[in-house]
């Protein structure tokens, strides 16, 4: 059994399908005898105090918003840094398609949903809700199809993700932060500061990094910037590269290690913590709530219209090519399955609505019925429409490229003279 289990987790699927069964669990929970006990795991007080001025008091579910998901921005920070410099988005070739394509994903779907919410100023905020691809859920289905998909569109679909959860970066520090406070921003930035330092200076332990880093976590929380922005910040301070031990990289070292984490512990905690649903009183027509109803029509008719329609655009007028190998119905799938935004989305709604007033409670709820009946829905018409295209006749170098891609131990660690750190 242990061996079977080790298999499934080396799956590409792994994630999705444990992010998958960590839903179903919390919407049971949440609609069951159990939905005392699922409220006071979540309701649960955790206090953290340094000193005197120093001192943190959350219930669990914002441990888990505020801080493990800094854990998860933390690895987003790595792998976008590794793949800028030395992977899919280092070269203008690689970037382009991808960058066009994630662009349009965002762009399409937060108009769908604006449209849609006119009118009314508190749902306004959740217009990125839709704007956001979910990797695990993604890639995972890509898995189940085989060869019926390229290789090339599996890197495309990778680095448009990673363009991506950039974008949700960019739009969380500028569009979901609250008031701000001086003093702790000004201590925010004297860690980033020592964090720059310590790369300037080679620093190739982690551990400096890492408790400057948690002091960061800590000022950037009480600022009024998000947290998770500090896993990002910190996450671009680690060394590529290491001068004293040829073939290590710091950076790459951490990606490794924590990926495991994230992936089987962090994800499905947070999806268990945030898609417990009550249904109670709930039917259909509260799927056309303007909120859910924009952020379905946004997930499954924005995304695909984006990604594809701007790709498809890009290609046309020579800035980009299709990726080998692939034709534009396998493009047009991809497009579909970017509508599986889930994690990110569910966090993005968070965010969102914590603060609208006396209808957070109703827009926290209804707005994850969006994300659970968009995401399900982009993702079956994804995989059908991938699942009917022709298959592709890839060869043993695809295969090699699908080993480096989703290898943990991919990337090639030995440093050339034009790195960078």
């Amino acid at each position: 059994m242990s061996e079977m289990f080790k298999a499934f987790l080396k799956k590409d699927s792994a994630v999705g399908i444990l992010l998958m069964v960590a839903t179903v669990l919390a919407m049971l929970f949440a609609n069951s005898s159990l939905k005392p006990l699922y409220d006071f795991f979540l309701d649960t007080p955790l206090e953290v105090r340094l000193g005197r001025h120093i001192f943190i008091a959350k219930p669990l579910l914002l441990w888990i918003n505020d801080g493990l998901m800094a854990v998860f921005f933390f690895l987003i920070g790595l792998e976008v840094k590794r793949e800028v410099l030395i992977g899919q988005l280092s070269s203008r070739e690689q970037i382009i398609l991808p960058s066009v394509a994630a662009l349009g994903g965002m762009v399409v779907p937060a108009l769908v949903y604006a449209l849609i919410n006119l009118g009314d100023t508190a749902a306004l905020n959740g217009w990125a809700i839709p704007a956001a691809t979910d990797i695990a859920f993604a890639l995972g289905i890509l898995a189940l199809l085989g060869d019926r998909v390229p290789v090339s569109m599996k890197i495309f679909l990778l680095a448009l993700a990673i363009m991506d959860d950039l974008g949700a970066i960019v739009i969380i520090a500028i569009f979901y932060s609250g008031d701000l406070s001086t003093i702790m921003l000004a201590l925010s930035v004297i860690c980033l500061i020592l964090l720059v330092l310590l790369n300037r200076l080679k620093v190739e332990r982690i551990a400096p990094y890492l408790w400057i880093g948690a002091f960061l976590w800590i000022f950037v929380l009480k600022s009024g910037v998000h947290a998770t922005l500090a896993g990002v910040a910190l996450a671009f301070a680690i060394p590529l590269h290491s001068r004293k031990t040829p073939g290590y990289s710091p950076l790459k070292h951490l990606e490794h290690e924590l990926h495991p984490w994230v992936s089987f512990l962090i994800l499905p905690l947070f999806a268990f913590a945030n898609a417990g649903i009550p249904l109670t009183g709930m039917g259909f027509s509260d799927l056309l709530h303007p909120v859910p109803l924009g952020i379905m029509l946004g997930l499954i008719v924005g995304k695909l219209a984006g990604v594809f329609g701007f790709s498809f655009a890009a290609i046309k007028l020579g800035i980009a090519k299709l990726p080998a190998k692939a034709t534009n119905q396998h493009l047009f799938g991809v497009a579909a399955l970017c509508g599986v935004g889930f994690t990110m989305s569910l966090f993005i709604g968070g965010l969102a609505f914590e603060h609208v007033g006396g209808d957070a409670e109703t827009y926290l709820m209804t707005h994850r019925m969006g994300i659970l009946s968009g995401s399900l829905i982009a993702g079956i018409a994804g995989y059908l429409i991938l699942f009917f295209s022709r298959p592709a006749q890839e060869d043993v170098s695809a295969e090699k490229v699908t080993e480096k891609v989703f290898s943990d131990d991919s990337f090639d660690p030995v440093r050339t003279e034009t790195d960078v750190d």
